[in-house]
């Protein structure tokens, strides 16, 4: 089968390859983080919103902070939890931020952007508790932050898909709280395992197998890698989960670990929207302003969460 970049992801690929930058698992995770925040400044805004608002939530451990996007829209709007990427070692509250302003827009809904502890100064499964708080905590407050009292979404990007994933195993198992439905966005589902992808696509697409092994080095030991609370494919029962949309990129190392559970949702009967992005990476999906090939996608992702909470 022959595989191709779309024209606009090929071009910004070439770009940051002329700029012969660090590789990411070459730094300190501080040093990564500092890295991250510098690269990011000079992107597109996305979106204006109607209103935007920081603010924290009480954690496990500590406040976790959060962006909360409205919509400009007369309200009340339902609530999507969202939660960043960054391989539990980078990124924050605000790093997704042209995203979740376009979400926020296109599906008419609040999104709230939160923050979790980050490895290695907060191992598994410090994030996955961050995200469970969190998700409880929205859920019995959403009417407060100007939200409808139906149930919530839950969102995530690549280790925030990871959370969102396992999030929504807990919400099923505990009870604690309802769910609308779940947003994957090439997520991490099987962190001890590997696939054809991770080969296929270990170098030269954003995302690296050897920056991916780094990630899960900082987070998680080997030992734990299958543990159902970073591995949701490896949970005994995959049935009776809210609706899911998995978004997999054709040029992403965690590519076929996305696509496999999505099939793994769809045999346990758990409704599930599997959309495979041909010619896209592991970073391009979000590249609001950036990557215009993948606005259809962006828009099918926000469509979904709007057909969640209708």
């Amino acid at each position: 089968m022959t595989r191709a970049l779309q024209p606009d992801v090929a071009a910004v690929l070439d770009y940051a390859a002329s700029l012969d930058l660090p590789a990411m698992e070459t730094l300190s995770p501080v040093d990564a983080r500092a890295f991250q925040t510098a690269t990011a400044a000079n992107r597109p805004p996305g979106p204006d919103v109607g209103e935007i608002m920081d603010g924290e939530l009480p954690g496990p451990a500590g406040p976790l902070a959060y962006r909360l996007y409205r919509p400009s829209t007369p309200g009340p709007h339902p609530l999507t939890a969202y939660f960043h990427g960054g391989g539990w070692v980078i990124g924050s509250q605000v790093s997704d931020d042209p995203f979740c302003r376009q979400l926020c827009v296109e599906s008419d809904s609040i999104i709230v952007s939160v923050d979790y502890r980050h490895a290695p100064e907060h191992r598994f499964p410090a994030a996955h508790e961050d995200g469970f708080t969190a998700a409880v905590w929205l859920s019995a407050n959403r009417e407060s932050l100007g939200a409808t009292p139906t149930p919530i979404a839950l969102a995530g990007w690549s280790a925030g898909g990871n959370i969102a994933a396992v999030l929504a195993q807990q919400a099923r198992d505990t009870g604690d709280f309802d769910l609308a439905g779940q947003i994957l966005i090439t997520p991490v589902t099987s962190p001890g395992e590997r696939r054809l992808s991770h080969t296929d696509n270990a170098e030269g697409y954003a995302l690296t197998t050897s920056m991916l092994d780094w990630f899960l080095e900082n987070y998680v030991d080997e030992a734990d890698r299958t543990d159902p609370r970073v591995a949701p494919l490896q949970a005994p029962n995959l049935g009776g989960l809210a609706s899911a949309l998995v978004v997999t990129a054709d040029f992403d190392p965690l590519r076929d670990e996305g696509t496999a559970y999505a099939t793994a949702l769809a045999a346990a009967g758990t409704a599930v929207d599997h959309l495979a992005c041909d010619g896209q990476t592991h970073t391009s999906i979000l590249a609001v302003d950036v990557i215009e090939s993948a606005t259809p996608i962006r828009s099918h992702i926000a469509g979904t969460l709007r057909d969640f909470h209708n």
